[in-house]
């Protein structure tokens, strides 16, 4: 191999050798759970749709897969298989997860907002060759949109619909059956190994065009275990996973952390504020994560009136950097701990801020580096960023994806590792980062570069605010004037004067001011909660002078 290539049977070898890739696969750590603590409630799945929501222990968790896993390989499913799976947050995306891992196969999560565009493109590039889907939510019928996708997908052999009836019935065709396939003895890794592709995920597609992201189990539980050695998280936790199953946070770090710590997990299929913030309260939730629209909305659900949740003690905020004012008011509100995460769906759970300094550091960085995670800020020229200057972010480590599916022609990494995470951010002294944007975040006012997530939180703080994004837009002068997109708080206004004195009052450079003002009924974002700017830039383009239009 060419010296200036990255060698992945080095990092491997090295990832093997600082104890951080353990070759373990999570059936070990279920049979030990079952074999301590049989009887201990595993999962709960709270559906919008029933009254009643489902408890399995661990024992019977451990069953349903051993059948689905059974019903897996007389189906024909079995190594390096794609199993594309567009569940929402219920029991059976974890049973039919083990189970493909049991078997060999790859787990593709797909968002359940996907449509037939975008099912079209990743069901035909992964070559699926099981699918299971809803049959029915939110109102739409996800078992007509699959069937109906059918005939243009020749890899895919097999349908599988929860809810629905007959033999492609979930139940029918997965937990029928009397045969068990149980899992391998504890300490050998069974038929998925280690190194290999285990989960298939698509990016969230931030600029438009998802690529095909590797992990394998190596990777995933490098993120497991880091999170729990820095959250302190063990057996004793419940976990609520209100961030989609579809969504890395949701499945590494909901789903699969929970299960291989033996803690009790709990799904809740539609985040509804004041139904989550109750089920942590009655389930006795010790931990949870998402987006920082989730913690705003626990906050709005506690101050209406619901009850709070007094074991929740800390929140992973993941997704964007969080605005400090939210900080402050989850710890005197919620008395909660907030602790900051940059991570992304190839490099995982890199940077977090641990419990014991969140209210110092959650405020102002996105964490340091989890154990098997390095970091470092750039230049442009390529020389290391100093102390507090802003940079171009890389990572490497234990928790990095393997590659992106049948793109042979994209080298991810550098010689030495590194990945570029295309992420603007700087360093404290203290080795936690801050991301500041991205590099096609950054807007150029007559030479100057706007501070946007600084001027972003500065809104935030407006009581009108609900939640906003700022991009530029072409300016025949300046080369880029700012717009400021605004989601409201019902029942409130807001006007470019009021931006402007909110701007004034603190004292901000008029430079900085954004310069239009867009009242919007909500702002584009990925599945897992991240604004897509480039869409916003897109409309905000329509806002260019005449002559620079014309000039385009």
């Amino acid at each position: 191999m060419s010296e200036n290539r990255f060698d992945p049977v080095a990092h491997a070898r090295a990832m093997r050798a600082s104890g951080f890739w353990v070759d373990k696969s999570f059936d070990e750590f279920l049979q030990q759970t079952i074999a301590a603590t049989p009887d201990k409630l595993a999962l709960m799945a709270d559906r919008a749709d029933r009254d009643t929501p489902k408890r399995l222990t661990y024992v019977e968790l451990g069953d349903m897969i051993s059948r689905a896993a059974a019903s897996l390989r007389r189906l024909g499913i079995g190594s390096g298989d794609v199993v594309s799976v567009q569940l929402p947050n219920w029991w059976e995306f974890a049973v039919i997860a083990l189970a493909a891992f049991r078997v060999g196969a790859v787990v593709n999560p797909l968002m359940p907002i996907f449509r037939e565009h975008e099912l079209k493109y990743m069901l035909g590039f992964a070559e699926t060759k099981l699918l299971v889907v809803p049959k029915l939510f939110r109102g739409f019928d996800h078992e007509a949109m699959a069937r109906s996708l059918r005939p243009g997908l020749p890899k895919l052999a097999h349908i599988i619909v929860v809810d629905g009836e007959g033999p492609s019935g979930f139940d029918q065709a997965l937990l029928s059956g009397s045969e068990r396939l149980g899992p391998p003895p504890v300490g050998e890794i069974g038929a998925l190994p280690a190194d290999r592709m285990a989960v298939l995920m698509f990016t969230s597609g931030t600029t438009g065009s998802p690529k095909g992201v590797m992990h394998c189990l190596n990777t995933l539980m490098g993120c497991c275990i880091g999170l729990a050695g820095r959250f302190g998280l063990d057996a004793g936790d419940t976990m609520l996973v209100c961030s989609p199953l579809g969504h890395m946070t949701g499945f590494a770090a909901g789903m699969l952390l929970g299960l291989k710590i033996g803690a009790t997990v709990i799904f809740q299929d539609i985040w509804e504020p004041k139904r989550g913030v109750s089920i942590m309260a009655k389930e006795g939730v010790t931990y949870s994560a998402g987006a920082a629209t989730f913690l705003a909305d626990m906050c709005e659900a506690v101050a209406a009136g619901a009850a709070k949740p007094a074991e929740l003690r800390k929140f992973l905020c993941a997704g964007a950097p969080i605005p400090p004012a939210l900080i402050d008011r989850a710890y005197r509100e919620l008395d909660l701990k907030v602790c900051s995460l940059w991570g992304m769906t190839e490099s995982l759970a890199s940077t977090l801020t641990e419990p014991e300094r969140a209210l110092e550091k959650s405020s102002k960085t996105d964490g340091r580096p989890v154990e098997g995670v390095a970091v470092k800020v750039l230049r442009m020229d390529g020389s290391p960023a100093a102390v507090g200057e802003r940079g171009l972010l890389k990572v490497r480590g234990a928790q990095m994806f393997l590659g992106y599916y049948k793109r042979d022609d994209m080298e991810p990494f550098d010689a030495d590792g590194w990945f570029d995470t295309g992420d603007m951010a700087y360093m404290d002294d203290e080795g936690y980062i801050r991301i500041d944007g991205r590099i096609k975040d950054i807007i150029i006012r007559g030479g100057e570069n706007v501070p946007v997530f600084d001027i972003e939180n500065l809104m935030f703080k407006l009581p009108s605010v609900l939640s906003v994004a700022i991009v530029g837009y072409p300016d025949p002068r300046l080369g880029e004037r700012a717009c400021a997109f605004v989601v409201l708080r019902p029942g409130t206004t807001l006007d470019l004067a009021g931006v402007q004195a909110h701007m004034a009052e603190h004292k901000v450079a008029k430079q900085y001011w954004p310069e239009r003002l867009e009242i919007v009924a909500d702002l584009p974002k990925t599945p897992a909660g991240k604004v897509q700017k480039y869409q916003l830039r897109e409309i905000a383009k329509a806002f260019a002078e005449p002559a620079q239009k014309a000039s385009a």
